[in-house]
């Protein structure tokens, strides 16, 4: 009998099938959506309406802010904390990273809802405060997701460069603003892409945070509610085209980091 054998190609159509089904089926569904009314005809109405809506266009500036907000948080944070981690040379280093993660692997509403009554006890009235609160909970979330990258970057930094800048009279602040963090850019980049996108859309701890104000996800979530699948994916597809423009502007991170290379040689 003739021994029927794999090729790399046929290893494929599982991936394959799982793109069409979910990823390019659904995209195609709110594409067209997007660009038709209740009766089906096309149209581009939709677009028109959101960019000349002060509502829409106040709740995605708003968005934005608190997407801004939470990232340079989470930057300030994670940078130092994954710089510590990987360039002290601790034995528990690793052990440390899992504490970071930790919290990943406990349900999403327990840490909300544990995060809100320690809030709570500390302000008293947790209405007082929405922004702050939405910051605090987002970063909370969103925290592993900029320290993994930014550590793991930092990791596979090559130590003969920084050694060869140490060897040329640079001093510790040297090192660091002209060798360390310009190579660790693409971790950078990563980790804002990362935490960034999914802060303009995460609408859930604005509800838990007793914060009454509307972010894209809201809005989203507000006219699929009503059945009004066209206006909804017409959101949806802006964001997926600022994701896809984040992405594109992001995407020279590598040859950033070669450019930085050969700059240090």
């Amino acid at each position: 009998m003739k021994r029927f054998r794999f090729s790399r190609k046929q290893l494929c159509i599982p991936y394959a099938l799982f793109l069409v089904c979910f990823v390019i089926l659904p995209l195609a569904v709110i594409v067209y959506y997007a660009f038709t009314d209740g009766s089906g005809r096309f149209t581009l109405a939709n677009f028109l309406s959101f960019f000349t809506n002060g509502n829409t266009i106040g709740t995605l500036c708003y968005s934005a802010v608190i997407a801004v907000a939470v990232t340079a948080v989470c930057l300030l944070i994670a940078y130092p904390a994954a710089y510590v981690l990987a360039r002290s040379g601790l034995k528990r280093g690793p052990v440390l990273l899992m504490l970071f993660i930790l919290p990943m692997w406990i349900n999403f509403t327990l840490r909300i809802t544990a995060l809100k009554e320690i809030l709570t006890v500390i302000e008293g009235n947790l209405s007082l405060h929405p922004f702050l609160n939405t910051v605090i909970g987002m970063t909370y979330d969103y925290l592993p997701f900029m320290i993994l990258p930014l550590y793991t970057t930092l990791l596979q930094l090559d130590q003969n460069l920084l050694e060869a800048a140490r060897d040329l009279g640079a001093g510790p602040a040297s090192v660091f603003s002209r060798v360390t963090l310009p190579l660790s850019m693409p971790g950078i980049v990563s980790g804002i892409t990362m935490t960034f996108l999914p802060a303009m859309t995460n609408y859930v701890i604005l509800d838990m945070m007793y914060n009454s104000t509307y972010i894209m996800g809201s809005l989203i979530g507000s006219y699929f509610n009503i059945y009004d699948w066209n206006n909804g994916s017409m959101i949806s597809l802006i964001l997926f085209a600022v994701i896809c423009i984040v992405s594109i502007v992001t995407g020279g991170g590598d040859q950033e980091d070669a450019k930085n290379r050969g700059a240090v040689l």
